[in-house]
């Protein structure tokens, strides 16, 4: 009979108190990205502001760049899973996108403009320090936007004539504009009806065109066409005389 491979055994949970030490380097972590940026920052004020040894931070984590893309892969597990965990209650496409809009706005304004500044910065950055990471972490990120994209294509709530990407971008592009006039002029935004007015403007630039409107336009064109050609063709008669 054929032996059965031994389950590889699982590493010990770590303590209590390494578990809680943990939370703390990564929460004082934040605040201090968030207030310098991943260059600026410093595993020494990290250390100093907690009152531990920065040896400390060094046996949870193997340095900065570590700790920092910990930092962002713990905020993007926090929104996706708010959003995977409450977009399936919300039922069709408009209503989605609007969910999604404003948990992404209120998210990311939740903890004020340092955050916000850093993990839009640092994203937009690709630098060798978090590469991959950072674009496995995206790709989690807008997946529930492409099915709400793509479900409303099939259903024909969402123009067809357009690639899933190019209609992403669409949607991320006007709200990352708003974030980051809101952290430039450090106003304050309401998020309710910001994401109303947004999805209110997007939803008129993602549905299907009207096809008494497509065929009014075509219409249009070929008058126009057919009164060049025969302005054309008169210019041409009359110069022959």
């Amino acid at each position: 009979m054929e032996k059965v491979s031994a389950v590889p055994m699982r590493r010990p949970p770590a303590s209590a108190k390494s578990e809680q030490r943990i939370r703390d380097i990564l929460h004082m972590a934040r605040q201090v990205f968030s207030e310098a940026g991943f260059q600026a920052a410093t595993t020494t004020e990290i250390a100093q502001r907690l009152g531990v040894s920065e040896a400390t931070v060094f046996t949870y984590f193997g340095g900065k760049r570590e700790l920092c893309v910990r930092v962002i892969g713990d905020w993007y597990d926090e929104i996706i899973a708010k959003v995977e965990d409450n977009l399936p209650h919300v039922h069709g496409a408009r209503a989605q996108l609007h969910y999604l809009v404003h948990t992404h706005l209120r998210h990311l304004l939740a903890e004020g403009p340092g955050l916000c500044a850093f993990i839009l910065s640092e994203g937009r950055a690709r630098n060798d320090d978090f590469g991959e990471v950072y674009a496995g972490l995206q790709r989690r990120y807008t997946a529930p936007l492409m099915r709400i994209l793509a479900q409303g294509q099939a259903d024909g709530d969402i123009r067809q004539d357009m690639p899933l990407r190019l209609l992403r971008s669409a949607v991320y592009g006007p709200m990352e504009h708003v974030l980051w006039d809101a952290i430039l002029r450090g106003a304050r935004v309401d998020v309710a009806a910001t994401a109303d007015q947004l999805v209110g403007f997007l939803w008129q630039a993602l549905q299907p065109p009207r096809q008494d409107a497509l065929a009014l336009a075509q219409f249009r064109g070929e008058v126009r066409d057919a009164l060049h050609r025969l302005q054309s063709s008169e210019n041409k008669d009359g110069a022959e005389y």
